[in-house]
């Protein structure tokens, strides 16, 4: 055993705990303080699943809370779906070991999904309608004023590819919006947070992950390609996909083609220069190379030496 090495493994691993920590509780605090998230005086419902998202998002905002200007309330809410095999003990047994008032509901949803969709068909569409409905009803009992989800920035990438690529349309999924029903105010703390600090933060602190075997075997799903494609993308040219974040908030409606947001018909000559004009048609910006190993070839004087 060499204690040295590993006393110096065990010191590097704590200072990258540390950094991700400071990481993730900025970038929720700038999402919630950005978007007006939680006020003061809020019951916020968050929704747990039982994944690595819904457990980090948790796990950050009672942090939060402890050191926040304002007060605000945490219930945390599961849906038991009935899955085959689910472990029920599971989240009440993290929750209370946390010390954070919950509610399970249990909606056998799970038996209505497999009775309506034909074997080998998309299921998340329902399963996700079904989960919308019943989480708004235990919203409005339990007084929540604020919904809060796990999803996170690739999550808001893939939606926007997603109906792009598949609905024609330039739509995403937004860090605040108010819910189907028009009861509810839905937020997204991890708006800011990248997926691969998310997996790295739940094998820190050791959640308790509860795989989803309804829908999370569904590797062909088109939402699960489109993640593999950006993922892809971000390996070969690192920053894409915060890139492509950044541009969902930097929207330029005079260079697009929506004529609701821009009045397109009245348009005309006023002598004064506009703040873009017809930049969009200068020469676009050359991408650097894939990221590839460059191997070093020794010169002829390097070689005589």
């Amino acid at each position: 055993m060499n204690a040295p090495a590993d006393a110096a493994a065990v010191k590097k691993a704590a200072f990258e705990a540390n950094k991700l920590s400071k990481k993730l509780h900025r970038q929720v605090g700038q999402a919630i303080g950005d978007f007006n998230m939680i006020e003061a005086g809020d019951k916020v419902m968050v929704c747990l699943s039982g994944g690595k998202d819904s457990y980090a998002m948790l796990d950050i905002l009672l942090n939060l809370r402890e050191r926040a200007p304002i007060d605000f309330e945490l219930i945390a809410v599961n849906l038991d779906q009935k899955q085959p095999g689910f472990p029920a003990h599971v989240l009440p047994d993290y929750l209370t070991s946390r010390g954070v008032p919950f509610r399970i509901e249990a909606q056998d949803t799970y038996s209505i999904v497999k009775k309506l969709v034909p074997e080998g068909k998309t299921m998340c569409s329902l399963c996700s309608r079904l989960r919308r409905g019943i989480l708004y009803r235990v919203a409005g009992e339990l007084g929540a004023t604020k919904i809060a989800l796990g999803h996170h920035r690739d999550d808001m990438v893939v939606t926007l590819l997603m109906n792009m690529f598949f609905g024609s349309r330039m739509k995403g999924m937004p860090p605040k919006l108010v819910s189907d029903d028009g009861k509810n105010v839905v937020i997204r703390p991890l708006a800011y947070v990248a997926e691969t600090d998310l997996e790295r933060w739940a094998e820190h602190r050791r959640f308790p992950i509860i795989p989803c075997t309804l829908c999370g075997s569904q590797t062909t799903l088109q939402r699960v390609q489109v993640k593999k494609m950006i993922r892809e993308w971000d390996r070969q040219y690192p920053g894409r996909i915060d890139n492509m974040f950044t541009a969902m908030g930097n929207i330029v409606p005079s260079h697009m083609m929506d004529r609701n947001l821009f009045p397109f018909n009245t348009l005309q000559a006023t002598g004064v220069v506009p703040a873009e004009g017809d930049l969009a048609f200068d020469e676009e910006p050359c991408a650097p190379p894939p990221a590839t190993v460059q191997l070093h070839r020794p010169t002829a004087t390097e070689l005589e030496d």
